[in-house]
């Protein structure tokens, strides 16, 4: 009994390969960590190189122990002639795979670590089947989600609406009118707002479909659901769960006992924007940023160029080597040279939250993916909306129709966001009191959730390690 009361608490940390999983749950281990938890943190073999290639300025394959946090990796199962760009193909593959070399991984760190087996295993809901393999290997299984409470309401509660006939075995909306509520206080999402919803492809919209009924047996199985959210800015969807555990938002800690370098990017984070920041005036600047997938036609683009330097005010702006539709942008004729003067500063990938927390940004154009909009929520940055896809467009509504610190980027009968739309819409919303007014109360109340000791996601998350403490 001696040994076993010796054994230290070991979380095993899976991702689904991208961006915007990869980084919440970076901030969870990096937070788990630094309460004296060792965590390892298992990326697919292309993901985890270009982690360390952006963070350590090194492309070697090899784990990484970064304090209590070990970076390490599995092999996504594919050939080198695949596309691994082909996120179906991806998941495919990892169904397959992802079973048997995760089992030996854990075995491995399991002989390697006999003080310190795996006693825990935090799964994102993509990749469910993660859970069969915890049971297996007698570990605690866990899941995280790094979407909304309303996002996981939603897809939990699909079978309900299927059997309901509000959807099709699609996943399309079939009532009129073309609606979803589960509340009054959440609000609805359109026919074509669903997290699963791609209207120009209804093949594609039937495989997201069939991965959110996955989804739906993951969240079934899960005694517990860890969510990137905080209790006052979302009660009555968290409420909708009594499995769900708020603990965001889920921010880079200030000085973490872990690897300050750490933070799951998959680019090199140009900080030379911080020194141009620091050169503008208070709540002056446009920062522009859509996230790591969304791509436009070279004509938006141009639109957007234009209707940043229609607005007058300095902006910095996020540009991507694949954000023209996977090709490198290019500018209107003597746009560069405009902007050279200091109106405009251009960078392929920022540390977003110094940015969103610095007094010179007046204001966050956007994707709204989940991430993004926590990190302006808790920074109290006003929003100009401009979603892409999946959860985008219900995070839209959430922030312009239900916290009120937010306006719409609305395209013309074409689908294009004019220049003078952006112009007019950045115009509106940095002149707008109430908006900021707004924005800095749901800041106070993010960081009361997560800073205070009577904050409800610092209570759940203590009450989580405490839990990990005893596994």
């Amino acid at each position: 009994m001696a040994s076993l009361k010796a054994k230290k608490p070991h979380v095993l940390a899976v991702p689904f390969p991208a961006q915007g999983h990869v980084t919440p749950l970076t901030k969870l281990s990096r937070r788990i960590a630094d309460r004296g938890i060792k965590v390892t943190f298992v990326n697919i073999h292309n993901i985890h190189s270009k982690i360390l290639e952006s963070t350590f300025v090194s492309s070697e394959n090899q784990d990484h122990n970064t304090n209590n946090i070990v970076l390490t990796s599995i092999p996504d199962g594919l050939s080198s002639e695949d596309d691994r760009n082909d996120v179906f193909k991806l998941i495919e593959s990892l169904r397959g795979t992802m079973a048997d070399s995760l089992t030996d991984l854990i075995g491995r760190i399991n002989r390697e670590n006999v003080e310190e087996p795996v006693s825990c295993i935090i799964a994102d809901i993509t990749v469910g089947w993660v859970l069969e393999i915890a049971e297996k290997m007698g570990a605690e299984p866990i899941v995280f989600t790094p979407a909304s409470a309303a996002g996981l309401a939603l897809v939990l509660h699909i079978p309900e609406l299927v059997e309901g006939r509000n959807l099709d075995v699609n996943g399309t909306v079939v009532t009129k009118p073309e609606t979803i509520s589960l509340s009054s206080n959440i609000p609805a999402w359109g026919k074509d707002e669903l997290s699963w919803s791609f209207p120009v492809d209804l093949g594609m919209q039937k495989i997201l479909f069939e991965c959110s009924l996955d989804a739906v047996k993951t969240g079934n199985q899960a005694k517990s659901i860890l969510c990137n959210t905080f209790y006052d800015l979302e009660s009555t969807a968290c409420d909708l769960n009594s499995r769900l555990l708020p603990i965001g938002p889920l921010l880079n800690p200030s000085h973490s006992k872990s690897s300050s370098n750490y933070s799951g990017s998959f680019r090199t984070q140009d900080e030379s924007c911080l020194a141009w920041l620091n050169s503008k005036p208070a709540a002056s600047v446009i920062y522009v940023s859509f996230g790591s997938i969304a791509v436009f036609s070279q004509q938006q683009l141009d639109e957007l160029a234009l209707g940043l330097e229609l607005s007058g005010r300095p902006f910095l702006w996020i540009v991507r080597s694949d954000i023209a539709n996977g090709a490198r942008a290019e500018y209107p004729t003597g746009f560069l040279e405009r902007i050279g003067c200091g109106i405009g500063k251009i960078v392929e990938w920022a540390p977003q939250e110094k940015v969103l927390s610095h007094s010179s940004v007046a204001c966050f154009l956007t994707h709204c993916g989940w991430n993004s909009t926590m990190e302006g929520v808790s920074m109290g940055v006003p929003f100009l909306c401009w979603p892409y896809f999946a959860d985008q467009f219900h995070n839209q509504n959430y922030v312009c129709d239900k916290w009120k610190i937010g306006l719409r980027i609305c395209a013309d009968e074409n689908g294009i966001r004019s220049r003078y739309e952006i112009k007019n819409k950045i115009q509106m919303v940095t002149g707008d009191v109430d908006l900021r007014s707004n924005a800095l109360k749901m800041k106070e109340l993010a960081l009361k959730s997560s800073g205070s000791e009577e904050g409800s996601s610092l209570k759940n998350f203590e009450k989580f390690v405490d839990h990990l403490k005893k596994l």
